[in-house]
């Protein structure tokens, strides 16, 4: 991967980190706003949460084809454009005056999402020095936690103070500011290793190593996701929470996958299979530990802190252990990573449904230690075809 020379690499970083941010609680938003938003649009709850299933289909299954198709684009230029639509698209559902146009707005934003995810972190991994290129992954993907911690409930307090229009509107104005601050401190990078949409669908069945890599992240996010979903059933169920206690919960969470990216950002360069199994393993240890403290609620706050840290840890190694199996098609990686993330998300929460309705809540804490497990044993499968590729590569 190549590295751009750049006077202020971190300001480009820290451009890219606020992209996410603004990306990822546009995503999520209406998750807090379902039901002034379904009153508004005069459409039920369950429906207005179409807003996100749509958003992240669309950020899942066109990644593939638009990464391969804007492969001769400047990085730079085109996440600016990306940016231009996340800003028009917020300006439009929040003018919009009905369900139907809101929704075709999501799809589309969805869209510029997917590809972001696919090429946002390589980015800032090529303005950096190559040494610190693992620390820069990190600083992006904090912005996950900071959209948590701090978007999406800053979003629903606007909401309640003013209305849901408002802040959409606030959020295009963001996005603009994103824009402006991208176009202003990245450099220019063109596109190294971007390929054709048919060379994109090969690299799993050429690439022994990125195919388990993909097969671990699945079942990681089926089991996070398919878990995670139901957190807040799950703890009222066993802890007794109220939700000024869910709301702390969630924030604690939130904070903890920031502590997990950044412990991660100094490790995962020596070993993502490392972080990617022990950050397994606590996650599975956590879950299996929430399972049992009943009605315990500081142990319930201790246990989701844990869980926080280790899906930080986690996330940053899957990225690194796709990189270290296609180094040199990290971007079409990515892509099929993003497409692998966001349906398996969609599914999990599906999955996760059917078995709160038929097994009732606790059930999705063994369902996602079952996948979680899972995973980690195909990441040990991929460190072991690395080490036989690497013992052939020598011969």
């Amino acid at each position: 991967m190549a590295t751009q020379r750049h006077p202020r690499p971190w300001a480009g970083v820290s451009a890219i980190t606020a992209s996410l941010f603004v990306f990822l609680t546009t995503e999520l938003m209406p998750v807090g706003l379902l039901t002034p938003l379904s009153s508004s649009l005069g459409t039920s709850v369950g429906a207005a949460g179409l807003m996100v299933t749509l958003y992240g289909i669309s950020a899942g299954l066109g990644v593939p084809f638009l990464v391969a198709w804007t492969r001769r684009i400047d990085r730079r230029a085109l996440l600016c454009t990306l940016l231009a639509v996340l800003a028009a698209g917020n300006l439009i559902t929040a003018v919009s005056p009905n369900y139907p146009l809101v929704l075709t707005t999501r799809l589309v934003m969805g869209f510029a999402s997917g590809v972001f995810w696919a090429i946002g972190v390589s980015m800032a991994m090529r303005i950096v020095p190559q040494r610190h290129a693992g620390r820069a992954a990190a600083v992006v993907m904090s912005g996950i936690s900071i959209a948590t911690v701090v978007g999406i409930p800053l979003g629903t307090i606007v909401e309640s103070l003013t209305d849901w229009r408002t802040t959409f509107l606030i959020w295009a104005g963001l996005a603009v500011l994103v824009l402006a601050a991208v176009a202003a401190t990245v450099p220019s990078l063109p596109s190294d290793n971007a390929v054709s949409v048919r060379e994109v669908f090969r690299l799993p069945l050429v690439n022994a190593r990125l195919r388990l890599v993909l097969v671990a992240v699945v079942l990681f996010v089926l089991g996070h996701f398919g878990a995670y979903t139901f957190v807040r059933p799950v703890l009222e169920s066993g802890a007794s929470a109220t939700p000024a206690f869910i709301t702390a919960a969630l924030m604690v969470f939130g904070a903890g996958g920031a502590i997990g990216n950044y412990v991660a950002g100094f490790t995962v360069a020596r070993s993502p299979r490392v972080g990617f199994v022990v950050g397994g393993a606590v996650l599975v240890g956590s879950l299996l530990a929430l399972l049992a403290v009943g009605d315990g609620r500081i142990a319930a706050i201790a246990l989701l802190a844990a869980w926080g840290i280790a899906f930080g840890v986690v996330q940053l190694s899957q990225l690194a252990m796709t990189q270290g199996a296609a180094p040199d098609t990290f971007e079409a990686a990515m892509s099929l990573n993003t497409l692998a993330y966001n349906t398996s998300i969609a599914v999990a929460a599906f999955l996760g449904g059917l078995l709160v309705d038929g097994l009732g809540v606790r059930s999705v804490m063994w369902f996602g230690v079952a996948l979680t497990a899972a995973a980690l044993l195909v990441a040990l499968g991929a460190h072991r075809r690395a080490t036989a590729d690497a013992g052939l590569t020598r011969a």
